[in-house]
């Protein structure tokens, strides 16, 4: 079954779903740096089932903000 709000297809990888594996990965971060890396994993969770390359440039888009945060840019 697909619920949109609460079980969207696009965030689940077999028994896994992606806020789960976002919460471990940024479990030692905070403020900014969680929160563009959060965003950099979502969208490159659910780029292949939703929205392709447009999902890989979004990551992209976080990965640079948060290079730039690490770098004092």
């Amino acid at each position: 079954m697909n619920d949109p709000v609460y079980k969207p297809k696009h965030y689940a990888k077999g028994q896994i779903e992606c806020i789960d594996a976002v919460d471990v990965a940024i479990s030692d971060l905070s403020g900014r740096e969680a929160h563009y890396t959060a965003s950099a994993l979502q969208y490159l969770w659910r780029w292949k089932a939703k929205g392709g390359t447009e999902d890989l440039r979004k990551a992209r888009w976080y990965i640079d903000r948060l290079i730039g945060k690490i770098d004092g840019r």
